[in-house]
């Protein structure tokens, strides 16, 4: 099967993401871009389609994820997907300078960051050493359902929470964060340039979700399973 074209629009570049995914679920890969003809092509320049911001998580590699090759995905990753300064200069660059169409935040299941930040939550221990900084930047975004009352009206125990939900948490507050922190990006969404969206990978089957988006990418976003 030939090359698709060069996605040029947020709705094409996730459904060029989409589509490599279905692949790599159905074991039917086709691994793009990744000959000796194509490692010439972007031996000079590079155009990424889309950005990938993801976790650090060694199970989760996003080119492999989503069935793609040599220049089309411009990656960033930290453990649990955590923002900084860096970070978030190192996502402008891919939109504004290399001309990516779609930001994605990737998270997934069983994430251990998320883990440990619910551990420091409900036990008060932080692990040792800068892994502490990856846990002190998870924090803000579970940290809203730690608090007040359950659905019954009773106050919340977070060690009761499905992990799913915090992950699922972390994932949609983490691409609210990129946009309010971020002018270029919010210019971008504004203009219909790029869009943000949130996806969340299952270890076991191997299927990334799409669960937020903000901005336009022709398919509407659904609730985590």
């Amino acid at each position: 099967m030939g090359r698709m074209a060069h996605p040029t629009t947020p709705a094409e570049a996730w459904s060029a993401l989409r589509e490599g995914n279905d692949r790599f679920v159905r074991g039917a890969m086709e691994h793009p871009s990744q000959g000796i003809d194509r490692r010439a092509e972007v031996s000079t320049g590079q155009q990424p389609f889309a950005v990938v911001f993801g976790c650090s998580d060694s199970r989760v590699a996003a080119e492999i994820i989503f069935d793609q090759g040599l220049g089309d995905v411009f990656v960033v990753r930290t453990a649990g997907h955590v923002l900084d300064t860096t970070v978030i200069g190192s996502i402008e660059y891919g939109v504004e300078v290399l001309g990516a169409s779609l930001v994605v935040v990737l998270g997934h299941d069983s994430c251990g960051a998320v883990a440990a930040a619910t551990a420091a939550l409900t036990t008060g221990e932080l692990p040792r050493g800068f892994v502490r900084a990856v846990v002190d930047r998870v924090i803000p975004s579970i940290v809203s359902l730690a608090h007040g009352p359950d659905a019954d009206g009773h106050p919340r125990d977070l060690s009761t929470v499905d992990p799913a939900d915090l992950g699922h948490e972390h994932v949609r507050h983490t691409v609210d964060m990129l946009r309010s922190y971020s002018v270029t990006l919010a210019e971008a969404i504004d203009e219909g340039r790029c869009a943000v969206v949130g996806v969340e990978y299952a270890l076991a089957d191997g299927r990334a979700r799409l669960t937020s988006a903000v901005g336009d990418i022709g398919e509407q976003p659904v609730a985590p399973v």
